[in-house]
């Protein structure tokens, strides 16, 4: 990009972001290239990103759990929280099959029809829960996602009741997710399994099963 539409982009004036980027040129994560002076990242900015994962403390922690379910169910396994109106993905661990639900840490999801964002609608209030509902227009991402508030309403109820949450191709066609709360440091985050509809309709409840385990055992790492 230019220095104009990096400034623009950021939302700063010209001026400060030609001063963050000189720093940055400086320090070797940016270089300039063409004759247009187009800015581009270097390896150094991947490198600082990836160490910067690889020492999660966090992630670092909980990660067998979530290896450990990803190999009893073969499905891809997702950890995620809200971020405004989005459930974010933090982790993601691909499934085994060839034919898989793909998705990368750092995506986002609408909270009405992704399974992590069910969990995390369905953990309000109820009050807290009708002030969302009232202030938003609830998108259809599918055929399948649930648009009515008083609808989703009786589906996030069913969810609170059995333990887990779940879509049924209403984020990604032909794609069924199952997903419990993860209660950690006074926060609630979701754990997901995810895969395609033919596999996952006859083992939902299973897999519900294993999601609770691991609930259990992850939350137990963090003293709950």
């Amino acid at each position: 990009m230019l220095l104009s539409e990096l400034a623009e982009q950021a939302d700063v004036p010209v001026s400060s972001c030609h001063g963050l980027v000189q720093t940055l040129f400086e320090r070797g994560y940016l270089y300039s290239a063409t004759r247009r002076k187009e800015i581009y990242p270097t390896r150094r900015l991947l490198d600082v990103a990836q160490n910067i994962v690889a020492h999660d403390p966090f992630l670092n922690r909980i990660e067998r759990a979530l290896h450990k379910l990803r190999d009893q169910t073969k499905e891809t396994i997702i950890l995620g929280k809200r971020q405004g109106d989005s459930a974010l993905y933090l982790e993601v661990v691909p499934g085994l099959h060839t034919i898989r639900y793909i998705a990368s840490p750092g995506e986002r999801k609408p909270l009405h029809s992704s399974s992590i964002g069910k969990v995390v609608l369905g953990n309000l209030t109820p009050e807290s829960l009708d002030k969302w509902l009232d202030s938003r227009r609830l998108s259809a991402a599918t055929a399948h996602t649930i648009v009515d508030a008083e609808q989703l309403k009786a589906d996030l109820k069913i969810g609170r009741r059995r333990g887990y949450y779940m879509t049924k191709g209403e984020n990604v066609v032909d794609v069924t997710a199952v997903a419990v709360p993860l209660r950690i440091n006074q926060e609630i985050l979701g754990l997901a399994v995810a895969g395609p509809t033919h596999r996952m309709s006859s083992r939902c409840q299973e897999y519900a099963e294993r999601l609770m385990d691991a609930e259990q055992s992850i939350e137990a790492l963090f003293g709950k």
